[in-house]
């Protein structure tokens, strides 16, 4: 008897230090950043061949479909607004008064010159919708504890074929990313700067982009203020909203 409660007992601790599955620290990472609708103000410091130019901009996303962005600085980009529905995007220029619509492929191209696709930017997916999680391993980074996530799309059409994913295993953040196409060639890299505590959930704020297939010094993109689960008006996710 006793024989038997002691090989229950070592089970039920082997159980208990299992490492988690993929799928639920993916969860995890979709519980930690999403939110039903959110407001924020960013900048994108982008170091190119020509130099480094700086963008601002505001945002108001609703689910994973809706998004609305408009900016605010330089001067010659001021007043550019950007409308995401689902898959299709509209862009309008304010200096030739025309709205351009940007859909399929399209989206996948750099804004403002950045290492960033109106993808990247526009989307606030939830990931355990898109890919299927498997852990690597365990590997710190940072000097934070951190599992090494193996990511693969469940469907054609997702922007990353697949993903390795450093998730912090006490804040359930990535902190470094590679993203790869179906051809196994690497697209796009992002290093996690800075993680701040903002209502009652850590968001990584400071966000290193690079694109593989630029030779540039990278996009620095960073989040100056955040709110989660506000109420956004209708009218934010309309195309009349552009030429306001």
């Amino acid at each position: 008897m006793r024989y038997l409660v002691l090989v229950a007992a070592l089970a039920a601790g082997s159980a208990a230090t299992q490492e988690p599955s993929g799928d639920w620290i993916l969860r995890r990472v979709d519980a930690n950043i999403g939110s039903d609708n959110k407001t924020s103000q960013t900048r994108m410091i982008i170091e190119g061949r020509g130099g480094t130019r700086t963008v601002e901009s505001r945002s108001w996303i609703r689910g994973t479909s809706e998004s609305f962005t408009e900016y605010l600085a330089p001067p010659r980009d001021r007043g550019t607004k950007m409308l995401k529905l689902e898959d299709r995007l509209w862009t309008y220029f304010p200096a030739t008064d025309r709205t351009i619509l940007i859909a399929g492929h399209m989206l996948r191209q750099s804004v403002m010159g950045s290492d960033l696709s109106y993808e990247d930017l526009m989307e606030d997916p939830k990931l355990i919708d898109l890919y299927d999680a498997s852990v690597l391993r365990e590997e710190p980074l940072g000097g934070r504890p951190c599992w090494v996530l193996r990511l693969e799309a469940k469907t054609e059409g997702v922007a990353y074929h697949s993903r390795e994913m450093w998730v912090d295993q006490e804040r359930f953040v990535p902190l470094r990313e590679q993203r790869y196409a179906k051809s196994g060639r690497l697209l796009k890299t992002t290093d996690v700067l800075d993680v701040r505590r903002i209502d009652d959930r850590w968001v990584a704020t400071t966000i290193l982009f690079k694109d593989a297939l630029k030779a540039s010094g990278g996009t620095r993109f960073e989040i100056e203020s955040i709110a989660f689960n506000v109420n956004i008006p209708d009218h934010v996710f309309s195309k009349a909203a552009l030429r306001r």
